[in-house]
């Protein structure tokens, strides 16, 4: 086994696209559930508005990649508004269903026959990262020992980290400003928030649209470390991946996210290099496991570890036990 190989690649996966991307979306989850106490499980949604409002704005009507990032972040806010306004006066588990419900919708729409010459079909849509990579300024790999990159690859990271420490900054300063210490005191006890005259209606829906907004970072990252946006990449997934990740870095927390997201792909990779090494050099014997089984190992794994963290620290790595006893009323 070739150890340099699957170390090396374990660690590009610490600060790789991936975790960028689900750093983003953990982000804005961690404003919804960790914080604002919403439960939010169509994430994956708002990512998807939010690339596919890139990519149809570019591609399909020809026009600048700038605009298609506003239309995004609109779309992001209408979703938002739908989503919030029948929803957040009521009990937490109906905006849950509304909003994994939605997601899906959401998928299907853009996955639709009859809608193709819109939105691509199940094909997706490219062509619209001219624009963005013509910025490039590297010409060759960047980096550094394991932390070596391609020039495509590397203005993405560029980027994207840029965008995880300005959502982290204002993450940040959001919940150290009178607006933050409502929305934690809304998670803790609404009832009592409401008595003291705040509306917290409008707070919640608030938090939603910036807690979405904040994930829309992470739709447009991922759309352009692609090059493409294809409808099966919002799945369901994507939403369980983003609140494992602010479980497992702590939710409530600025930096949480961004360590679960680093930490939860180099595992992955870690998991995957090791097992593949085994079935090739025959020290996994054949019997219990092929090449083509190492997808689902690694995961049933990784989910392993998980579960012991859940069990002996729930709270997560950097979180705090009060953080996630929230009132979901």
């Amino acid at each position: 086994m070739d150890w340099g190989n699957v170390i090396g690649d374990a660690l590009r996966a610490l600060v790789g696209s991936e975790a960028v991307v689900f750093a983003l979306a953990a982000i804005g989850l961690n404003v919804h559930f960790g914080y604002a106490g919403l439960l939010n499980f169509g994430q994956a949604g708002f990512l998807a508005v939010a690339a596919y409002g890139l990519a149809t704005v570019v591609t399909t009507f020809g026009l600048p990649f700038w605009l298609g990032i506003l239309v995004g972040f609109a779309g992001v806010i209408v979703l938002a508004l739908l989503l919030g306004v029948p929803t957040l006066r009521l009990r937490a588990d109906y905006l849950a269903i509304v909003t994994i419900a939605a997601a899906e919708i959401i998928r299907l729409i853009f996955r639709s026959v009859a809608l193709r010459d819109t939105f691509g079909g199940s094909s997706g849509i490219s062509g619209f990262s001219t624009d963005f990579f013509a910025l490039n300024p590297f010409s060759g790999d960047v980096g550094f020992g394991p932390f070596v990159f391609g020039a495509r690859n590397a203005w993405v990271l560029t980027v994207g980290w840029i965008l995880v420490a300005l959502a982290c900054l204002i993450v940040w300063a959001l919940m150290r400003s009178p607006w933050g210490r409502v929305i934690k005191a809304i998670r803790e006890d609404e009832d009592a928030v409401r008595s003291l005259g705040k509306n917290v209606y409008y707070y919640k829906m608030q938090a939603l649209i910036i807690g979405g907004l904040l994930g829309a970072l992470g739709g447009f990252v991922f759309a352009l470390a692609q090059a493409a946006v294809q409808p099966d990449l919002f799945s369901p997934n994507l939403t369980f991946f983003a609140y494992t990740i602010l479980i497992l870095g702590g939710a409530a927390r600025v930096f949480g996210p961004v360590v679960g997201a680093m930490i939860f792909w180099c595992l992955l990779q870690l998991t995957a290099g090791i097992l593949i090494g085994g079935v090739r050099t025959g020290f996994i014997p054949d019997w219990l496991m092929d090449s083509n089984d190492v997808g689902a190992v690694r995961f049933m794994l990784v989910g392993v570890a998980l579960l012991l963290l859940l069990v002996y620290r729930p709270q997560g790595i950097f979180g705090d036990r009060k953080e996630i006893a929230l009132d979901a009323r």
